[in-house]
């Protein structure tokens, strides 16, 4: 189990689905000024839903941001590092903001409406920093508006949730290529429902009006309880993140990090116009960069939890950014940043754990990836 970082529940958001995560006894922690539920019958046996049946993750926490106006489309180039230009209507792309001398602002979802209008899904940490980021790099006839407080977010993944799923609404989820979305509607309930998700699962993310929470969330879970859906926390979601290599902000990547250090050079586009942080990742590319995200398991039974300090030759070289036991495949796994001369699949280095050096090795990743589809 991941051992959570514990902030002061006293000034704590709630989603409108805090009632119903009380009801199913859900284990409630703070996580980035929200109370969340972290598990409810275990982490392990959410975990294990996900990759064999499904599991629905209330995710309201996370931001959202809407986008209008002639130029919407300008404002988003020139504050992300992705090439929103290659968006048609209906179509979502992973994103990312930079400072301008490189470091990560946040990374982000980006879905095209239509010309004129887009939304942008940041994390629940980086709502409100985000927000002004943006809005003081406004220079464009664009408004940007915070609906976060105005939306639920569900998260619906696993081998069965398109099964599910598709009990609830008329909507051809089959005909949804991944990264690609419509609006539709699940249980009579107007929705947005997104191909996309956070598990290295197939499924869907759902956005909706916070008002019809509770029948919704009831709904899915009647619908899928048949096919072993379980409700699942953020616990789960983190273990299944990781597997499955999908970096956290604040852990795998921050203000102090490069998109290029963190692996996540393809959703850099040098190509397309200006944008804030070019010249500097333009820089690091050309001259190289001084370390790199490895995926390591450990050699032994040892488990590498977050901020453990990583020694090479008896030097320290980092730390841990995200650890944790994998579910799924019976290994200890985590993630560092190594010095980019040694970050070599196969290198051999320590993690400090409980005062042990404790033996690892640079692995490929992801760790897991499911069989079939594109996800």
């Amino acid at each position: 189990m991941r051992q959570w970082r514990y902030e002061s529940l006293s000034a704590s958001k709630r989603t409108a689905l805090f009632a119903m995560h009380k009801a199913l006894g859900a284990r409630l922690i703070p996580f980035s000024g929200w109370e969340m539920p972290v598990e409810y019958s275990g982490i392990a046996k959410e975990h294990t839903a996900v990759r064999t049946a499904a599991g629905l993750f209330d995710v309201s926490h996370m931001g959202e941001f809407e986008i209008r106006g002639r130029e919407a489309l300008n404002l988003i180039q020139f504050v992300t590092t992705n090439d929103a230009r290659r968006l048609l209507d209906g179509q979502a792309q992973y994103s990312a903001m930079a400072y301008p001398h490189g470091t990560v602002v946040d990374d982000l979802l980006i879905y095209r409406h239509r010309a004129d209008h887009f939304m942008l899904v940041v994390n629940a940490a980086n709502i409100r920093k985000d927000f002004e980021w943006i809005a003081s790099h406004n220079r464009c006839d664009a408004t940007i508006d915070d609906i976060s407080d105005d939306v639920t977010l569900l998260a619906l993944h696993g081998p069965k949730a398109i099964e599910i799923l598709q009990t609830l609404t008329n909507v051809r989820l089959s005909e949804i290529e991944y990264y690609h979305f419509v609006a539709g509607k699940v249980l009579d309930v107007d929705a947005i429902l997104s191909r996309t998700g956070y598990t290295g699962e197939d499924g869907f993310e759902l956005y909706f009006s916070q008002k019809h929470s509770e029948p919704v969330w009831n709904g899915i879970l009647q619908a899928g309880s048949p096919y072993g859906l379980l409700p699942a926390g953020l616990g789960a979601r983190n273990t299944l993140r990781l597997e499955a290599r999908m970096l956290l902000y604040g852990n795998d990547m921050d203000g102090t990090t490069t998109l290029l250090e963190a692996g996540l050079g393809s959703i850099v586009k040098f190509e397309k116009e200006e944008f804030i942080g070019r010249d500097a990742l333009l820089k690091q590319r050309q001259e190289g960069v001084k370390r790199r995200l490895v995926g390591f398991e450990m050699v032994g039974r040892e488990i590498a939890r977050d901020h453990y300090p990583v020694f090479l030759d008896g030097q320290e070289a980092g730390h841990v950014t995200s650890g944790a036991p994998s579910i799924t495949l019976k290994k200890n796994i985590g993630l560092a940043y190594l010095p980019a001369e040694r970050a070599a699949i196969g290198i051999r280095f320590h993690v400090l754990v409980r005062s042990k050096m404790s033996e690892a090795k640079a692995v490929r990743t992801p760790f897991y990836k499911r069989t079939g589809g594109s996800v």
